[in-house]
């Protein structure tokens, strides 16, 4: 498999850096974002290494879409927010800031006012409960 040695997502992969994993295949990994824009942040990425969208295939796209549905009805279950945002960034003038294909999963809540990126670290007991919640979502929905 593909892997960057100094992506940190590629670590995540490899089991070089910690990560709450939500879900987990042959192929993506869903794990919770450590710097969530709001509870029950969820990121999805390839395995292999892909910088951007159009560095994968449309076969390689789609299954990551596939798996984003699923855990975002999951993350919709378990967190019961008023909203779910999608979000998936293309490049620095984008947005993106690790340069690891990557869609977000965003719970949002009435009247919550988000920023494109989070300012401040994650609480870790905080994230390990949400995601067990979405994990015991993720299973109850499959």
């Amino acid at each position: 498999m593909n892997h960057d040695p100094n992506c940190i997502f590629c670590m995540i992969v490899r089991g070089d850096a910690p990560s709450l994993k939500v879900y987990e295949d042959d192929d993506c990994l869903g794990f919770m974002d450590i710097m969530p824009q709001s509870e029950g942040h969820v990121l999805v990425i390839p395995k292999r290494h892909a910088a951007q969208i159009f560095d994968v295939s449309a076969d390689e796209a789609a299954k990551l879409i596939r798996v984003t549905h699923e855990l975002a009805g999951a993350v919709r279950s378990a967190m019961q927010p008023d909203g779910v945002m999608l979000a998936q960034l293309n490049g620095a003038d984008a947005g993106q800031t690790v340069f690891h294909l990557h869609f977000h999963i965003v719970p949002r809540y009435a009247g919550q006012k988000l920023a494109l990126h989070a300012s401040k670290m994650g609480d870790t007991e905080t994230l390990k409960i949400h995601c067990e919640k979405i994990r015991a979502a993720l299973h109850d929905t499959a």
